[in-house]
């Protein structure tokens, strides 16, 4: 089989697919386009020979490759996502291959300007002499996790057709809406029956993940008061200005744009405001737990401070948990690493442990019981019409989850 021209074909055909997320659908999941991808990946896996698959009401995708070997195993999962970012358009996608990549520009679109350089996304520099993938410009790619379930697609295919590779019960599972934080909102751990897992959801070439952000909502509503602007003094309370002032008024240096690493960082997503009423939505998120709640008093702080200035308005601040730093979980089970570890050594790569900025499904399924780390698929700059993936870095993934199956076979 040669593995990078098929897994170029499948992540064509994925992409093409409009499987956008939607957070303020009211369904699960929260776009159609979903539930279409759903049902061609249960068929393309009951076609190669998957054992159990079904797609159920919520629109999960599972299926098990039984055991070669009959001592008792753990069984393993491997994971992705179906959906794509809210944050571009994700119809009409056109994927285009760059072979053999120079270390120059990669033009997108010319007519657009989306060019790739080395300077806007250093990243490109590790894959010199690779095939990237990118989209014609005008869109997102759709690699953010359209790469992963290509990597577990082409992975099963092989596995199917080489019984001679010794490994347990493999289970494998797509889900819907990670991006919008509600991918594993009715996965049932259980019924899935895998003692450890992988979501293969990463980016570059060797990087592998065992920490997410600790995470949390923000919902900031203003009730303001409207008058005449006339005969407004001391009597107006405007909620557009006043909502603004208090996005303002969070601090420079703990933003996304201004931080990296392991630095946390408060970020403001949507404002909708009139004159008597607004609303402010953000995000938390710190590796350390403890550092985000002490970002969450200073923000307490901050709106205090604004009931003083606008005492006219009524200011209300909530903060909701969405995931926590998987890394607590994982922590405990070492040999859940330990065999990625050796997995991507063995595919020839130099591991690079790094923290998620972000999360993933495995942030939830770690807290659910099962434990479970993320693997790269080769592509970066993700969300936006700068997305890439290398096709290279596929096949390395690829050849990461086979080395898995076969370390956790190991007596």
């Amino acid at each position: 089989m040669d593995f990078k021209k098929t897994l170029y074909m499948r992540l064509e055909k994925y992409a093409k697919v409009d499987t956008k997320s939607d957070e303020s659908s009211r369904t699960y999941p929260s776009s159609k386009g979903q539930l279409v991808l759903g049902r061609m990946l249960a068929w393309e896996l009951k076609s190669l020979g998957v054992k159990k698959v079904r797609m159920d009401k919520f629109g999960y995708v599972t299926g098990e490759i039984p055991a070669t070997e009959k001592r008792s195993l753990p069984a393993i999962g491997f994971l992705a996502h179906m959906d794509t970012s809210p944050a571009a358009g994700g119809a009409g996608v056109k994927p285009q291959v760059h072979k053999n990549y120079n270390g120059g520009n990669i033009v997108i679109s010319k007519k657009l300007g989306v060019i790739l350089t080395p300077k806007n996304c250093p990243a490109l520099l590790q894959c010199k002499g690779e095939d990237i993938v990118t989209a014609s410009g005008d869109t997102l790619l759709g690699a953010d996790n359209k790469s992963g379930l290509a990597v577990i697609m082409t992975a099963a295919e092989h596995l199917v057709k080489h019984p001679e590779i010794k490994h347990g019960k493999i289970k494998i599972g797509f889900t819907p809406d990670e991006e919008v934080g509600q991918g594993v909102k009715y996965f049932n751990v259980k019924e899935f029956g895998a003692d450890a897992a992988y979501t293969f959801d990463g980016d570059v070439a060797g990087s592998i993940e065992e920490e997410t952000f600790n995470a949390d909502g923000i919902k900031i509503t203003v009730k303001g008061k409207s008058v005449h602007p006339g005969s407004a003094k001391n009597a107006l309370a405007n909620a557009v200005r006043i909502a603004a002032d208090i996005a303002a008024s969070w601090p420079e240096n703990f933003l996304p744009e201004t931080t990296e690493n392991r630095d946390g960082f408060i970020m403001f997503t949507d404002l909708k405001a009139e004159i008597e009423t607004a609303e402010l939505n953000g995000i938390v998120r710190e590796h350390d737990l403890v550092k985000l709640k002490t970002m969450e008093k200073h923000l307490t702080a901050i709106v205090a401070e604004k009931r003083l200035r606008y005492p006219l308005a009524d200011i209300k601040l909530e903060f909701n948990e969405q995931y926590r730093n998987m890394g607590a979980v994982i922590s405990k089970h070492p040999k859940v690493m330990a065999n990625l570890i050796a997995a991507v050594k063995k595919a020839g790569l130099t591991p690079h442990i790094k923290p998620v900025r972000g999360g993933t499904d495995g942030s939830r399924l770690s807290f659910m019981g099962l434990p479970t780390p993320n693997v790269f698929t080769g592509g970066y700059n993700y969300h936006g019409r700068y997305e890439w993936v290398s096709l290279d870095g596929m096949e390395k993934s690829m050849q990461v989850l086979i080395n898995l199956v076969q370390e956790w076979a190991k007596p």
